[in-house]
């Protein structure tokens, strides 16, 4: 996305004025006030808002097949070592900690629970707050079925804390709670080698995890027929202009990050992904969106299944 914060790339007829937030700050705004014309927004929540539709569930936005966050979550589970959780499916019954139940990496989480090891993800049982910040909500009203166990913790606790302290088995978030950064010798992953087992499951089912795409504001496209195909075609050349500086700067003749080994990360990368390992569009990613669409129906987030065409605007599908 640099290339349209920096205004190497535009969009004929629009000004842009960009503000740059942490997702969170973003989505808890996105799915209720809609404050920003065009906004980043969780694959998850938007799902959600478009399968419960209508005046009151229906979102403010539309999508574009612009997929700006993707990342796989096996390096995301977190456990106890003396919780008794060896396998994955040891993980049902156990207190798991969550930031929150609907955010996209949950989903996933829960997604690859399912489908690789046996695990029945309502079985577990879950306390939703902030990982290493106090104070974190839902951001948007979950219609469980009643044998799911899903509760927030304290609002002046975190789910770093109840790990320490054992009132909870694991966590399962996209950035690692404090115990674990600090080598807590109670605190591990579930998975020993998230790398291998990430790469294991794209070889298998070809799916790089979308986390994030781009909405625009739905009355927007729809007083402007084309706004929607300008948006999306202009966020392509930027994705375009960034995967050219990565692919410079990884054959650079002298190093530019001070990652030491960015170079063969790049050529493995791409020996296992394709050149086109950051693909965008509904074509070329969907086997990620069937399973999206799937899991937020299983997952009781969306009242019904979806299909993947129905989360994106029609300009934007071919």
């Amino acid at each position: 996305m640099q290339p349209l914060l920096d205004g190497r790339v535009t969009i004929p007829g629009i000004e842009l004025d960009c503000h740059v937030q942490y997702p969170t700050q973003t989505f808890a705004r996105a799915f209720t006030e809609a404050p920003a014309d065009i906004s980043e927004l969780s694959a998850s929540s938007y799902a959600m808002q478009v399968a419960r539709g209508g005046e009151q569930g229906g979102c403010a936005y539309v999508a574009v097949p612009a997929f700006v966050s993707r990342a796989f979550r096996h390096g995301g589970f977190y456990v106890r070592t003396d919780a008794g959780i060896a396998t994955p499916k040891d993980l049902e019954g156990k207190l798991v900690g969550v930031p929150e139940y609907q955010m996209t990496m949950a989903l996933w989480a829960r997604g690859l629970l399912a489908d690789d090891f046996g695990v029945n993800p309502d079985k577990l049982r879950y306390r939703t707050g902030g990982t290493n910040e106090a104070g974190r909500k839902e951001r948007l009203a979950l219609h469980l079925p009643a044998h799911m166990d899903v509760e927030p913790i304290p609002e002046d606790k975190t789910l770093n804390e109840l790990l320490l302290s054992g009132d909870i088995d694991a966590v399962i978030a996209p950035s690692p709670p404090t115990a674990f950064i600090q080598g807590h010798p109670n605190v591990t992953r579930l998975f020993d080698d998230p790398k291998a087992a990430e790469r294991d499951y794209f070889r298998r089912t070809g799916i790089f995890p979308i986390m994030h795409m781009i909405g625009i504001r739905r009355s927007m496209v729809d007083a402007h027929p084309g706004l929607a195909r300008s948006v999306y075609d202009a966020f392509c050349d930027s994705r375009r202009i960034a995967m050219e500086d990565l692919q410079a700067t990884a054959t650079a003749s002298a190093n530019r990050i001070h990652l030491p080994w960015l170079a063969s990360e790049w050529e493995e990368t791409r020996a296992l992904m394709g050149d086109d390992f950051w693909p965008y569009g509904v074509a070329s990613n969907k086997a990620d969106l069937d399973a999206l669409c799937r899991y937020s129906h299983a997952q009781h987030l969306a009242p019904s299944e979806i299909r993947p065409d129905q989360l994106f605007h029609p300009e934007t599908l071919d």
